[in-house]
């Protein structure tokens, strides 16, 4: 079973398979709607559509972040009527290189869930390919989805404090770097970076063809990140 990345050729032998599952991601951060609506005009067979503000993400309080963790027995409650038992193999994937799916990527992992892996060159790569595009809802039966969320996946604003401050550890913003330099802030409020942090952009992971680049190119490239 898939655990990390799977290949646009593999999912496509699968889309008759029961067990597995699969979920568009698309979102767009300055335009909430969007994915919805890139989804209901066309998506891989089957798939699910889950929203990073109304699925993967907890209410707003005044002391939470832009998109806080949705309470884990709520979102088990979700997957089990999305079809998801703990048996099944997940699929996740986007429009933008990943940086939407692996959100419910690592909340599946999470959750205690290892068969979840993300589309290699995402919904893109699919199209170029002329694998099948859907329109209309999935049906779904639903399952029994078990979690044990796994606290140790988790830190904490004095963890990232002693992080920062330790010649041993290294901190990393993955976002673009006119975000990081406060150059240009579409979202929040205080623009630029966390003190001590390094900027190494999600996209760098990717090859042209939008696909990861190999397992000892990143390596090399985190290496040399970490320094």
């Amino acid at each position: 079973m898939p655990t990390t990345l799977v290949s646009t050729a593999e999912l496509a032998t699968q889309l008759a398979n029961p067990d597995w599952v699969v979920f568009d991601c698309r979102f767009t951060l300055t335009d909430p709607g969007a994915g919805r609506a890139a989804y209901d005009t066309g998506h891989i067979p089957g798939a699910r559509y889950a929203d990073l503000n109304q699925d993967l993400s907890g209410p707003l309080t005044p002391l939470s972040g832009r998109h806080p963790l949705p309470d884990p027995s709520a979102l088990c409650a979700k997957l089990s009527q999305w079809g998801v038992s703990n048996q099944t193999q997940v699929v996740v994937y986007d429009d933008s290189y990943g940086s939407m799916a692996v959100r419910l990527w690592w909340l599946l992992r999470w959750l205690g869930h290892e068969q979840v892996a993300l589309l290699d060159g995402g919904l893109p790569k699919w199209m170029k390919e002329k694998h099948p595009i859907a329109s209309g809802l999935p049906a779904i039966t639903p399952k029994v989805f078990h979690c044990s969320p796994d606290r140790a996946m988790l830190v904490d604003a004095a963890t990232v404090e002693f992080v920062r401050c330790s010649p041993s550890h290294r901190l990393v913003d993955a976002r673009p770097e006119q975000r990081f330099a406060g150059e240009h802030e579409p979202l929040d409020s205080v623009a630029g970076h966390i003190p001590g942090a390094v900027n190494w952009v999600y996209e760098e992971n990717i090859d042209f063809d939008g696909t990861y680049l190999p397992a000892d190119e990143l390596r090399e490239n985190y290496l040399r990140v970490l320094g």
